[in-house]
């Protein structure tokens, strides 16, 4: 249920009528916007009489929510919600661009591709230190070792960092050392996992399953949101289809359908999507016109020897080329990078 408030009302009334409906059993969130005051309800509102609500003479108007998220949903928070990281946004007028190699491979390799990113213009590191492959016998990532080789690489170039989480045992590590979290397409509906993240206070990136639909992706953000933790953004990275020409299929109308349903920001990872390095401009410009509120784009200085995913990485060079490219068509939509 979502309780519109009318404008001017004074804070002693909005909190009157908060511990009034708190009394019958909800959890009230207020979002405080520049033009409204709106009354988030969560919990069995069954017990609210809507119609008395709606004489209280504060009150603008009830209205109910029928999607089964609450907190990732735009009529609970009108307003864009934008995620602040080491004084980087992500969401809002600037693009956030997260570049870096699939896999932590070595201190040379994640440092060399570290600086060349951020000259190029990128905002954030990416790079696996635990990487979930399909393979047992695939390389698996470097685990402790290759986090503190991201540390190493953020300490020379200033750029936060972005590691994927595989266990809920690792979050306090976690939690240490990297300053966005990513949950993997993989663990997109591991509930357990949501639930113990949603108690810390660290940014968390959510990919979209690999076959969920957008309403399942966002139950999977409600996770991280009912428990407490707000600093949420959402990844689509291509869903699974019958096409297996590319490595899924990358769902851009997904962007502009989260758009309309949650205030939450979210981003195109082209990368994993196509699964082939050609494609990632491209479908890059793409993204950045649709309205995506950034990209997170695999980059390597050496792709055919690549660990992990050389196939879809593209190098610095082409980087470089790419971040003019999309700085111009920001400039377009009016956005910027």
């Amino acid at each position: 249920m979502i309780i519109i408030l009318k404008p001017g009302v004074e804070a002693r009334e909005v909190r009157n009528l908060t511990e009034n409906l708190e009394s019958q059993g909800v959890t009230v969130n207020p979002v405080y916007g520049t033009e409204l005051t709106i009354l988030g309800l969560v919990g069995d509102t069954s017990k609210i009489d809507s119609s008395r609500v709606e004489g209280n003479r504060i009150v603008e108007r009830v209205m109910y929510v029928a999607e089964p998220f609450k907190k990732a949903n735009r009529m609970f928070h009108p307003e864009p919600t934008a995620v602040v990281v080491q004084g980087r946004k992500i969401g809002g007028a600037e693009l956030a661009v997260i570049a870096g190699p699939c896999s932590v491979e070595s201190e040379e390799q994640i440092t060399l591709v570290a600086e060349e990113v951020k000259q190029a213009g990128a905002g954030f590191l990416r790079g696996g230190a635990f990487k979930p492959r399909t393979s047992p016998y695939a390389f698996q990532g470097l685990a402790y070792e290759g986090l503190r080789l991201l540390k190493h690489a953020r300490e020379r170039t200033g750029l936060p960092i972005v590691s994927e989480i595989m266990s809920a045992h690792d979050i306090e590590v976690f939690a240490d050392a990297v300053d966005i979290i990513q949950v993997g397409a993989r663990n997109m509906q591991n509930f357990d996992l949501l639930k113990e993240l949603s108690q810390t206070r660290k940014p968390i990136l959510l990919k979209r399953g690999l076959a969920a639909t957008v309403e399942e992706w966002l139950m999977s953000a409600e996770y991280l949101l009912a428990g407490g933790n707000m600093q949420v953004i959402l990844c689509e990275r291509g869903i699974r289809t019958f096409e297996t020409y590319t490595r899924n299929t990358l769902d851009l109308s997904s962007i502009l359908a989260v758009k309309k349903m949650s205030h939450l920001p979210v981003l195109v990872d082209p990368s994993h999507a196509a699964g082939k390095w050609w494609m990632v401009p491209a479908l890059s410009k793409a993204a950045v016109a649709i309205g995506a509120d950034g990209l997170m784009i695999e980059v390597h200085n050496d792709p055919d020897h690549a660990l992990c995913d050389g196939q879809q990485s593209i190098k610095p060079e082409g980087f470089r080329e790419l971040m003019k490219e999309l700085r111009a068509i920001a400039q377009a939509v009016g956005r910027q990078i």
